[in-house]
């Protein structure tokens, strides 16, 4: 397993390097100008010393290696920096916003804790949410509570986010008025209300993505489970005499869980790259909020890096999957 798993990090050096070239220049050829929000009274001489200044006057191989040498040598050299009172990053160039004119992952970096505590609790619940009812589904199949489950979680994947957004949100926030329509980011807690107002401003966007998610995972762990709980080593182990509750929760359970770490693994990202409509209806100034103003203002450094994030999240959470996969099956050998 070790050697599994040092072998997939060496092998995802030349893929991350492989898509952070697929992404560079898919962006480089898209349409847009950095330059269109100048006036028109700016001449044209001062916009190509503009264009030259954030770097644009560099061939396009050029600039790929300053970016790429930017992202995987000098912004780890600044992180070191930041926690350990180094300089090793000191007078060394960073990955700077066209937009804001500041370094790209010190803005990620304040997003983070906003988007973390919206979309990384809501997974966190759906996938707590999921799990038991798929095994009860899965157990009682074809019961009023199956065929309950089945119909909320067929909702759920079927509707969209940002309908179930602006429906909570007519609902809950115009109506009964219980909880706030904006997610306030500048909002401190540091008293017991201030924690009470916490709670009320994430419990609608927690739900919207944890509904979503949990329907998904849902199904896939039921499924999962019906198709183990005819197995042959179902009928054998409880002909051996174990109770049903070993039987399901730790033979049935922790097969069934190999094709559903799949879906909750990769669901890490997708989650992140889904949660954009969310925070646009809620007003959550996470990093999906981000990367929409970065695409409006053709702030390409931005949109390159939030990009490439998504991709390593991709690429981290699948190796994760395969790991836990030897985990959970023994019969897995990858040496």
């Amino acid at each position: 397993m070790l050697n599994f798993t040092i072998r997939r990090l060496v092998f995802s050096i030349p893929t991350l390097v492989f898509i952070s070239l697929i992404i560079f220049l898919l962006l480089e050829l898209a349409p847009g100008d950095p330059m269109a929000q100048v006036p028109l009274t700016v001449p044209p001489e001062v916009k190509q010393k503009m264009r030259e200044a954030l770097g644009l006057g560099e061939p396009i191989h050029i600039r790929y290696v300053k970016w790429l040498i930017q992202f995987f040598w000098v912004e780890p050299l600044n992180l070191i920096d930041h926690y350990m009172g180094t300089g090793l990053a000191e007078g060394k160039l960073r990955v700077i916003s066209w937009q804001t004119r500041s370094p790209v992952m010190d803005i990620v970096a304040q997003r983070i804790p906003q988007t973390l505590w919206v979309v990384g609790m809501s997974y966190v619940l759906g996938v707590l949410i999921a799990l038991p009812i798929g095994i009860y589904s899965a157990y009682r199949q074809y019961s009023v509570f199956d065929q309950a489950g089945t119909f909320v979680s067929m909702v759920g994947f079927s509707v969209p986010t940002f309908f179930t957004g602006v429906l909570l949100i007519v609902v809950f926030s115009v109506n009964l008025k219980w909880f706030p329509s904006i997610y306030d980011t500048q909002h401190v807690v540091d008293s017991w209300p201030a924690f009470v107002f916490q709670v009320k401003q994430m419990i609608m966007p927690v739900f919207v993505l944890a509904l979503y998610n949990a329907a998904q995972i849902s199904r896939f762990m039921r499924a999962s489970m019906l198709d183990n709980l005819n197995q042959d080593y179902v009928r054998t182990a409880r002909a051996k005499g174990l109770s049903e509750r070993v039987v399901v929760l730790v033979h049935v359970l922790r097969n069934s869980m190999i094709p559903v770490v799949t879906v909750i693994a990769l669901g890490v990202p997708q989650v992140f790259g889904g949660a954009i409509i969310t925070e646009q209806v809620f007003k959550v100034n996470g990093l999906g909020q981000l990367l929409i103003t970065a695409i409006q203002a053709n702030d390409l450094p931005m949109v390159q890096t939030l990009t490439f994030i998504f991709a390593i999240l991709i690429v981290v959470f699948n190796l994760i999957a395969d790991v836990l996969y030897g985990v959970l099956d023994p019969r897995i050998r990858y040496d």
